[in-house]
């Protein structure tokens, strides 16, 4: 098989997010690229990137909503049997533009946009766990050859947030959340930047707020899994923490994972190092959701 560079990047606007993603995407050069919470519908999307993606050799399968969520898999390695949302998938009250998978190069891709949860036990928490209950159906039914990967919501361990403290009666890291994600994992899948980099200290999300992002004070909640056959594939694992600097940037980092072979070598598990590292006990914010 060709060697494949998969990311998955929470943009939080891809409008807001054109001045970034495409010196991105030029200069990292994924073959296969899920995005989401794009804030725009399909016709906005074609509109905005049609062109730009054309030009690059992207194919496009869209599942946009305008103003909130929205997901995308652009792809240069093939894009074949595409899938909007899930299938019985609950809605809050009507089904979200949250789920879009296809096929890449033998593989079959998913790019996820979890519900937030809002508040434990509210119904919009319920609604999460249903969802991930529904999505787990959807790719317990194969194939194997899989990568789910998106904005999960959803922090794996207390050593995926910066003070586990701080979050203590918060959604993304309950334990009905974290046992959802588990039986998701347990159709087949592994967290390929954990199982690569299984001691380190690894966040793809920072609250804007000033001082968290340089004191990286953040959660892992963008994931990568990937089922057996593409896991044993995997070369490198990193978050591109340097998309999340400088001027007008998602408060997420794009998730780099390279196939058979590793371009820039194993350079993970964070590119670059954060500036001022430090843990600091704090007020946290969590990621936004929709009112």
């Amino acid at each position: 098989m060709a060697p494949v560079r998969i990311a998955t990047w929470n943009v939080n606007s891809i409008k807001q997010r054109m001045p970034r993603f495409l010196p991105w995407l030029d200069e990292r050069g994924p073959d296969v690229v899920c995005l989401q919470e794009l804030k725009l519908d399909d016709l906005g999307f074609a509109g905005l990137l049609g062109a730009e993606i054309d030009q690059r050799g992207y194919q496009p399968a869209v599942h946009g909503e305008a103003q909130w969520n929205g997901v995308a898999i652009l792809s240069r390695v093939g894009l074949e049997d595409v899938t909007t949302g899930i299938p019985d998938g609950p809605g809050f009250p009507d089904p979200e533009a949250r789920a879009v998978s296809a096929t890449c190069a033998g593989v079959r891709v998913h790019s996820l946009y979890v519900p937030n949860g809002r508040v434990p036990d509210s119904d919009h928490y319920r609604y999460k766990l249903a969802w991930l209950e529904k999505l787990r159906d959807q790719v317990a039914a194969g194939p194997r050859e899989v990568v789910v990967c998106g904005d999960m919501n959803i922090a794996p361990a207390d050593a995926d947030v910066y003070d586990p403290a701080a979050y203590v009666g918060q959604t993304h890291v309950t334990g009905p959340e974290r046992e959802a994600l588990q039986r998701l994992l347990d159709v087949g899948l592994h967290d390929v930047v954990r199982d690569h980099w299984p001691d380190e200290r690894i966040f793809s999300y920072w609250d804007y707020r000033a001082g968290m992002f340089h004191r990286d004070l953040g959660m892992r909640i963008d994931l990568v899994l990937a089922g057996d056959p593409v896991a044993e594939r995997v070369k490198a694992a990193w978050v591109d923490r340097q998309a999340r600097k400088g001027t007008g940037p998602s408060d997420h980092a794009p998730v780099i994972v390279d196939l058979d072979e590793a371009p820039d070598g194993d350079i993970g598990p964070v590119v670059p190092p954060p500036s001022n590292p430090l843990t600091r006990k704090g007020a946290v914010k969590l990621p936004q959701s929709r009112p």
